[in-house]
């Protein structure tokens, strides 16, 4: 994919852990228009590359506009925006792609869980321009916890639905009202897994393509149960040992060793590398069943037992 430079111009802090990243071309090139629900694949310093959703409006944009959380939690990408992704930090920016766009019905639910509010709120800032029929039910721990919350509250009024739960699983929002008859309307909805496994869930008696999900998470990448092994380098002779909570990816790229991604989520087949020897827990989405055993897609996949021997 075509890869652009770009400079943070600006970031401006949304919540405790959520911030806006502006980021706008380093040589002041024209940049790719795009539709609301698109995304760009940034590189981060840390070098990991991670996909997050455009907000702003993308008619003839002259900046990107990005929003991210913090995740303490995660495999370092996010917290590397946050801690060194400073006003005047140079990145790598991939052109925006739309696999969650929005298309034509007569009336949308837009369902939005923490930070899944990103492409939600891009949505409905769209369809407030093309003055469609639309709600926004956005769900959230707390008033402090809400991106956006005052601009969405200004633009779409009576429009927007808030719910806090406290984080109280009991206190969490019933969409059983808004699902229980099928609607002449299309559902989008973004958010943390439980949300997405609730509406999937009470919408199955839906017709088919009426209720849309974005995932930039299509595999786990870390499981729970996950052990470090040791992954050897062929042609250069190097072991590197890959730990329980990081990507044979993610280890090469920490132990200095050159590599090559986009997704880093086993859907774009980017860092594809050839299996000298092992057994490989596949967890890609790209490799077909005659390559698992001579190929190993290195952002998601790992051992199954014992070591693995690579091409490199």
């Amino acid at each position: 994919m075509d890869a652009l430079k770009m400079t943070v111009a600006e970031r401006r802090q949304l919540t405790e852990h959520i911030c806006e990243f502006t980021l706008a071309p380093a040589d002041g090139s024209k940049l790719q228009s795009f539709t609301a629900g698109a995304h760009i694949t940034v590189e981060t310093p840390s070098g990991a590359m991670r996909r997050y959703s455009l907000v702003n409006d993308g008619t003839n944009p002259e900046v990107y506009k990005i929003a991210l959380k913090r995740e303490i939690h995660g495999r370092g990408g996010s917290m590397s925006m946050h801690d060194d992704a400073q006003e005047g930090t140079e990145l790598q920016v991939e052109v925006p792609e739309n696999t969650f766009e929005l298309t034509d019905a007569k009336n949308y639910l837009l369902i939005a869980g923490g930070i899944g509010v990103t492409p939600i709120y891009a949505m409905s800032q769209q369809l407030l321009r093309e003055f469609k029929p639309f709600e926004v039910i956005y769900c959230t721990r707390g008033e402090a916890d809400t991106a956006f919350l005052e601009e969405m509250k200004s633009t779409l009024g009576d429009r927007l639905t808030l719910h806090h739960d406290g984080g109280d699983p009991e206190a969490v929002f019933d969409f059983w009202d808004h699902f229980e008859e099928p609607k002449d309307m299309k559902v989008y909805c973004c958010g943390p897994q439980p949300l997405i496994d609730e509406i999937e869930a009470i919408s199955g008696h839906w017709p088919e393509g009426r209720v849309i999900f974005e995932d930039f998470k299509p595999v786990e990448v870390v499981r729970a149960d996950d052990k470090p092994f040791e992954v050897k380098l062929e042609k250069s002779g190097i072991t590197i040992e890959v730990p329980a909570d990081r990507s044979i990816l993610e280890a090469l790229r920490e132990s200095g060793v050159p590599t090559v991604s986009s997704c880093e989520s086993g859907t774009c087949g980017t860092c594809k590398t050839r299996l000298v020897s092992g057994k490989v827990d596949h967890r890609d989405m790209v490799l077909m069943e005659e390559e698992k055993d001579s190929y190993v897609m290195i952002c998601v996949s790992r051992a199954e037992e014992g070591d693995l021997v690579l091409d490199l």
